[in-house]
């Protein structure tokens, strides 16, 4: 057995991603106590409308302890994707996406 969630699998398999920086923007408390806190994250780059996400304020550092996002903490927001869910673009258009340093490979908030 594996302490790695599904999500964190190591594979050998490059996946195209994109990661780009953003910022806690607020900590949102649950109505229903049993629920978990939300953040809002400003991700930087994005179109205006689409720019706030929110999710469950519930991460894992490196020793498997729980923790959570503070408010104004700088993240980075990684999409990543299977080979076979991409399609491949002009080489125009590469120029301008944000480099994958082996650091964003983690898939950890900063």
């Amino acid at each position: 057995m594996t302490d790695k969630s599904p999500n964190e699998k190591e594979s050998t398999v490059h996946k195209p991603a994109v990661t780009m920086p953003g910022t806690v923007e607020k900590i949102i408390e649950p109505v229903n106590p049993k629920d978990p806190e939300k953040a809002e994250i400003s991700v930087d780059g994005a179109e205006e409308l689409y720019r706030e996400i929110r999710i469950d304020n519930v991460l894992q550092d490196e020793t498997g302890e729980t923790v959570s996002l503070k408010e104004g903490a700088d993240v980075e927001i990684t999409v990543e994707a299977e080979p076979e869910a991409t399609t491949k673009k002009p080489d125009s258009s590469a120029a301008t996406l944000p480099q994958r340093t082996s650091a964003d490979k983690s898939g950890h908030a900063a």
